[in-house]
C-alpha cells in the first residue's frame, strides 16, 4: 500500500454518495479512485484496479452490498454504509472493518477510516515498509510523489503541514502527526513539536539550532537528548567534553 489509500464508493443514492466523497476530501490520505451507483458497475473496476478500501452501501438494487462483497475473491477492506440497523450482524459476519449508520457525522467517518488504516497497515508486508523510497501527499487538488532523500523537513502550521523539499514547498491539509507517521525513523527525527527534519540533509548543528538546507530550525530542550542520540552525536560530544577537562 502506498501512503495514499485508494478507495471506491458504491452507493445508489447520489446525495449519500456526495456526502462520502466530501468526507473523503477532508482526509488527505484518501484518494477516491471510483464511484458507482450499483455493485455490478463496480465489479469490473475492482478486477482491473488496485483498491484498498470500499465504502459500500448495503441496501441497493439488483445485488445488495453484502451479497456483492461475498462474490469478491480478494476483497478490499470494507466499511459498510446503510440506513438500516438490522444489517449490522450480517456486515460483521463478513469481517467488515466498520458499519456506518446513516446519517453519520464526519467524526464518526474518521473513526471508521482510522480503523481501516490500522487494518491495512497490518496487511502490509514488512519488506514493503522497509524498501519504500518515497511517499505520496495530496495538496491543491494534486498528488505529489516525494522521495525521502529530497524531503528536507516538515513544519506544523495549524491544521496544515508545510513540506519543504529540494524542489520547493508543498502545503498539505494533513495533520502534522499524520505526516510524521509517514516518515521512517531511520531517516527523519523530531527536533521540536512543530518540526521533523531529514538527518541526511543536516548541514550543521550549532547550540540549540540545526541547519537543514537554507533553514535554521530550533531544537527544543525536551527533544535535544533524543535528537543527539538519534544522530549518534552524544558519544562524540562526551569525547570532546572529556578531552577539555583533562
Amino acid at each position: 500500500m502506498d501512503n495514499l489509500i485508494n478507495c471506491v464508493i458504491i452507493e445508489d443514492e447520489p446525495v449519500a454518495r456526495n456526502i462520502v466523497r466530501n468526507y473523503c476530501g477532508q482526509l488527505p490520505f484518501l484518494l477516491v479512485a471510483g464511484e458507482f451507483g450499483n455493485a455490478l458497475e463496480a465489479k469490473y473496476f475492482l478486477l482491473k484496479q488496485r483498491v484498498d478500501l470500499l465504502f459500500l452501501d448495503i441496501h441497493m438494487p439488483v445485488l445488495n452490498g453484502i451479497s456483492f462483497f461475498n462474490t469478491l475473491k480478494n476483497p478490499p477492506v470494507v466499511i459498510f454504509t446503510t440506513a438500516y440497523q438490522e444489517y449490522a450482524v450480517n456486515a460483521f459476519d463478513v469481517a467488515a472493518c466498520d458499519y456506518l449508520l446513516k446519517p453519520f457525522s464526519l467524526e464518526r467517518f474518521i473513526i471508521a477510516v482510522d480503523r481501516a488504516r490500522e487494518k491495512l497497515q497490518r496487511k502490509l508486508p514488512d519488506t514493503q515498509q522497509k524498501t519504500a523510497d518515497d511517499f505520496f501527499i495530496k495538496a491543491d487538488g494534486k498528488i505529489y510523489k516525494v522521495a525521502y532523500q529530497d524531503c528536507l523537513y516538515g513544519e506544523a502550521q495549524g491544521n496544515y503541514t508545510k513540506v519543504v523539499t529540494c524542489g520547493g514547498i508543498i502545503l498539505t491539509k494533513m495533520p502534522f502527526s499524520d505526516f510524521v507517521a509517514l516518515l521512517p525513523a531511520a531517516l527523519f527525527c523530531r527536533v521540536h513539536r512543530s518540526y521533523i527534519i531529514s538527518k541526511k540533509n543536516i548541514r550543521h548543528i550549532e547550540g540549540n539550532r540545526v541547519f537543514v538546507g537554507q533553514k535554521e530550525i530550533p531544537i527544543a530542550a525536551n527533544y535535544k537528548a533524543s535528537f543527539l542520540k538519534n544522530i549518534g552525536a552524544i558519544c562524540f560530544i562526551a569525547i570532546i567534553a572529556s578531552a577539555l577537562y583533562k
